[in-house]
């Protein structure tokens, strides 16, 4: 359980291979964190994210597969775990891809299958979580969303899109649950210098998956519903969501 500082026992992180869910499995295992269950698809990366917790000095460490293109294995992998190890003190969604705009824009069929794996598995997942800490009486559900995800630009719609969809389930389940004893965090990250954007030139504000991993802590332990990586994002697109469409649209990508 949750201990009165925020410090969960337990995390099941969907997207186990992913930068910054390493970051903040680093940052929650020498509290009292002591089981970690790594899900994604299987592979070198998933293998070495679990050494990495073992090494930070995790009890139990494990992997499971986990896919959300796979619509109906999302729930059963969910029910999996819980089955398991029993009562799960956190869930981080941290899965999903970023595409190349251009390429996903000639390519439907792509363009579909980003949308499926950044946003409807993972709300099948949640769903799946929520009603399983539901019934625990305790838990809190972390979402990696993105400041893409707060007004979608032309150059990366599509994939802005997917985190604005899974922002608004995030905070319409986070509602659902008051007073469950379950609760749900929704983090937006700005540009994050890493594996995902290799290549790109870093936009105003970037950080990175371990200055994340602090604020995403940093936000369990204190119960925040909403977390800005950095922080000054959450004034920056305060002010960027009142800005007339005809302006917005010319912003450069």
């Amino acid at each position: 359980m949750i201990d009165a500082t925020g410090r969960p026992q337990s995390v099941l992180v969907l997207g186990g291979a992913s930068e910054i869910a390493q970051a903040i499995v680093a940052g929650l295992v020498p509290g009292r964190c002591r089981t970690v269950v790594l899900a994604g698809r299987p592979s070198e990366r998933l293998e070495a994210a679990a050494e990495a917790a073992r090494s930070a000095g995790a009890d139990v460490v494990e992997t499971v597969a986990f896919d959300t293109t796979d619509l109906a294995g999302c729930p059963k992998a969910i029910d999996g775990v819980f089955d398991t190890y029993g009562d799960i003190d956190l869930v981080l969604a941290a899965a999903g891809a970023l595409g190349d705009q251009t390429e996903l824009e000639a390519d439907p069929v792509a363009a579909g299958e980003l949308i499926t794996t950044n946003f409807t598995g993972l709300a099948a997942a949640l769903l799946a979580a929520a009603g399983r800490m539901r019934a625990q009486g305790h838990g809190r559900l972390v979402v990696i969303s993105s400041v893409a995800g707060d007004r979608a630009r032309k150059a990366n719609f599509i994939y802005g899109s997917t985190k604005s969809g899974l922002d608004a389930f995030a905070q319409g389940l986070g509602d659902s649950l008051v007073g469950t004893g379950v609760g749900v965090t929704i983090v937006r990250p700005g540009f994050v210098v890493g594996r995902m954007t290799e290549g790109m030139d870093p936009a105003p504000f970037s950080t990175d998956p371990s200055a994340v991993a602090q604020a995403v802590v940093k936000g369990i332990e204190s119960g925040a519903e909403v977390v800005y990586a950095p922080p000054i994002l959450r004034w920056v697109f305060a002010v960027m969501r009142q800005l007339p469409r005809a302006v917005w649209r010319r912003m450069p990508g």
